[in-house]
């Protein structure tokens, strides 16, 4: 990966839907090069997705919380993975070094709901305890980093 390929990147992680025009326009190269670029990103598993950011309070998802997982041990960690993974509510999952396994991102809309879900997680086979925290408000996620 060169610069202009860090640029790219950059770009699309800003705005996804910018065309190769416009693209081509911001790093000084031709719209098919920017195009064979991109592709082999793609190739490279660099770029791994596009999608819309969506207002989670607008579609009734107004609790973000995080949940850690402690499993319990001699528990097979890719079960216990799976099982999470079938979960809809669950956001992002991390292996995590430390006492928890995993830290959860969940979004519900209601506080019924998300002990519903604390409730379905801790009889997950595998999983030996949770702790839960509830975020007031999100300030800002997913921002795109500047390596450049």
């Amino acid at each position: 990966m060169d610069d202009i390929d860090r640029r790219i990147v950059q770009l699309l992680q800003t705005q996804a839907r910018m065309s190769y025009a416009e693209l081509a326009r911001q790093v000084g190269l031709t719209s098919p090069s920017v195009q064979e670029r991109v592709a082999k990103l793609e190739r490279n598993e660099v770029i791994t997705g596009y999608r819309a950011e969506i207002n989670s309070e607008a579609i009734g998802l107004g609790i973000t919380a995080l949940i850690g997982i402690v499993t319990i041990a001699g528990s097979e960690y890719a079960d216990v993975a799976d099982a999470i993974r079938e979960i809809t509510e669950v956001e992002s999952c991390y292996f995590m070094a430390g006492e928890e396994s995993y830290l959860l991102k969940v979004r519900v809309g209601t506080m019924a709901e998300l002990e519903y879900l604390v409730t379905r997680l801790s009889r997950l086979p595998g999983v030996g305890g949770t702790r839960t925290t509830i975020a007031l408000s999100t300030k800002w996620e997913s921002r795109p980093q500047d390596r450049s």
